[in-house]
């Protein structure tokens, strides 16, 4: 059984930085990509970043520039700091753990509970 803990949520000025962190239980990290979401009020869930086992990264256009998503494998922990931070980032931000296989097609994921991210002055 896969668990994700996320921390690192609050509230921020615009132009402020956060760091979230993921926690993952199991023993199956290394071989997972790990992706950030985030869903506002009265939007769908929307990819935000995302890093495969191989560390090839993949950001939606509005945080390119601002975001960065990593992974420490010996932590189990996948991060996104976040920099210059707008009110449109505003959201419950989601961690997810994926299990892939390209061959197949098969697609497994594991969702933390989420944590809230308010920027506004």
């Amino acid at each position: 059984q896969v668990q994700l803990v996320e921390s690192g949520g609050g509230l921020v000025q615009p132009g402020g930085s956060l760091r979230l962190s993921c926690a993952a239980s199991g023993s199956i990290f290394s071989i997972s990509g790990m992706g950030w979401y985030r869903q506002a009020p009265g939007k769908q869930r929307e990819l935000v970043a995302d890093i495969t086992s191989g560390r090839s990264t993949n950001y939606v256009d509005s945080v390119k520039g601002r975001f960065t998503i990593s992974r420490d494998n010996a932590k189990n922990t996948v991060y996104l700091q976040m920099n210059s931070l707008k009110p449109e980032d505003t959201a419950v931000y989601y961690c997810n753990l994926y299990l892939a296989n390209v061959r197949t097609g098969v697609r497994i994921d594991y969702w933390g509970q989420g944590t809230q991210v308010t920027v506004s002055s």
